[in-house]
């Protein structure tokens, strides 16, 4: 079996993808439980609906009640929600899944009087590179720490004039860890723990770590499987094989062709291009 291997390699979240895309913005009208006084069914605004920021609800009601709480599923928060005026509440969550979720609204009897169902995206990104445009998107539910890790080196701008360092047709592109000329680029974050053992596969066009044969060294390289690497999938702790977290959805085409590219040794490194693919930016869009 060919291992994946990093050739040692999370700077702040820049919510920069927040601001281009403004406010991401769902008006929902809840429905009154049954035998609810209609004045009190209220309308919910709920802002930044985007996996890890933090989202803002607004709940306005024609009549405010006293002591009423609410409640996000999968939305972490430590404030109680807040009177922002004479019919609104405010609340403030951070969002920790994508997918359908669910908010609710209890009395001061801790009686469930409204519920919602919205849809958090899942993340993705954009890989711009020199071969075109790749978009991946990203499954925090079955590897949240790999997500994380993985937004922290792109909204570090970390992955910046990196290139694809290892091809290997019928097999997997590699990148995230040199530059031009096999440069190693420093990791900007300690290495995390294997999420291999969650229900994902090292199917084609998905998108896995690159580690060392420490099982918890991966840190800023990942690769795109070029066939069904099922070989790669976790199958004991002996073999706990590499953490998909994420999948191709636009440009696989790029990926072949890059994995079309002629390779050559380098600097001791086998299978590198011999002429750069570069990714020039990795922005996150969602």
């Amino acid at each position: 079996m060919l291992k994946i291997i990093s050739n040692h390699q999370h700077s702040d979240p820049n919510p920069s993808f927040v601001r281009k895309f403004g406010l991401f913005f769902f008006a929902l009208t809840l429905a009154a439980c049954s035998g609810q006084d209609p004045m009190l069914e209220p309308s919910v605004q709920a802002r930044n609906l985007f996996y890890g920021v933090k989202a803002n609800f607004t709940i306005g009601i024609s009549r405010l009640n006293e002591g009423l709480t609410i409640k996000v599923e999968s939305c972490e928060s430590n404030q109680a929600p807040l009177a922002s005026s004479p019919t609104d509440l405010s609340y403030e969550c951070t969002i920790k899944a994508s997918g359908d979720t669910k908010l609710e609204v209890f009395d001061q009897n801790g009686k469930l009087v409204y519920s919602k169902s919205f849809t958090v995206p899942y993340p993705s990104v954009l890989i711009d590179s020199s071969e075109g445009t790749i978009e991946i998107e990203l499954n925090p539910n079955k590897a949240p720490e790999t997500v994380d890790n993985f937004l922290r080196y792109v909204q570090g701008g970390f992955y910046q004039d990196l290139i694809f360092h290892r091809v290997i047709p019928g097999f997997v592109v590699q990148g995230g860890g040199f530059a031009s000329g096999m440069v190693q680029r420093q990791a900007l974050f300690p290495p995390i723990n294997l999420e291999s053992n969650r229900g994902l596969s090292n199917k084609r066009a998905s998108v896995a770590m690159a580690r060392t044969n420490d099982p918890n060294s991966a840190t800023s390289q990942f690769f795109v499987n070029l066939v069904d690497n099922r070989s790669l999938d976790y199958s004991s702790e002996n073999s706990p094989g590499y953490a998909v977290f994420g999948e191709v959805v636009r440009g696989m085409d790029v990926i072949d062709a890059i994995a079309a590219k002629p390779t050559s040794s380098q600097g001791g490194f086998g299978d590198v291009p011999t002429s750069d693919i570069v990714i020039t930016k990795v922005t996150r869009i969602r």
